[in-house]
């Protein structure tokens, strides 16, 4: 009689791979990236569900580490507040972090020169309006940032996330501009 398991059988020391359930997903309300359900809930600060803010932390992290002059993770700041608009979010995150997209992707400023903007701008105690987000899917995300490899390639992809949120935008680039013309960020 032979005891050895059917070739079908997920135990077959011959099939190494061993059958997995795979885990319910479940979809950022702010970036509609599917995850892994893991059940942690949604995040107090952004419109999202805290699977997504993990990778938002992973690539803060990563950006935080490598000190750079140009200070890249001012353009995460941004882009992640831009894309997870809505819930608990506070109206002044989601107009400066379209402020600092304009910012960087039209006028070439620096995440430092962008913080500096952030502070000019706050001097002046504006009750902020709440913004609708864009009706448009997202064209990227933070995890589209992190796939790429370290160094030159992710903050390439970082950039381009950023150009990608600020396009996304496009009902409230008007507004955004006069917002910065009004308040001297930029000169036309």
């Amino acid at each position: 009689m032979d005891r050895t398991r059917s070739r079908s059988h997920p135990y077959n020391p011959e099939n190494r791979k061993v059958k997995q359930m795979s885990a319910p997903l479940i979809a950022c309300p702010g970036c509609h990236l599917k995850l892994s359900d893991r059940g942690l809930g949604l995040d107090e600060r952004y419109h999202a569900v805290r699977e997504c803010v993990e990778l938002y932390e992973e690539l803060t992290a990563y950006n935080i580490m490598k000190q750079d002059l140009f200070f890249i993770h001012q353009l995460a700041v941004d882009a992640y507040a831009a894309q997870h608009v809505g819930g608990n979010m506070k109206n002044i995150t989601a107009v400066f972090a379209l402020v600092g997209l304009y910012l960087f992707n039209e006028y070439g400023y620096t995440g430092r020169q962008v913080q500096l903007a952030h502070m000019q701008l706050a001097r002046n105690r504006i009750e902020w309006p709440a913004l609708a987000p864009p009706e448009h899917p997202w064209a990227m995300n933070v995890q589209d940032v992190l796939a790429a490899p370290e160094g030159d390639e992710r903050d390439e992809r970082l950039k381009q996330w950023s150009a990608s949120v600020w396009a996304n935008w496009r009902h409230q680039h008007d507004w955004i501009r006069s917002i910065c013309r009004e308040h001297r960020l930029v000169t036309d």
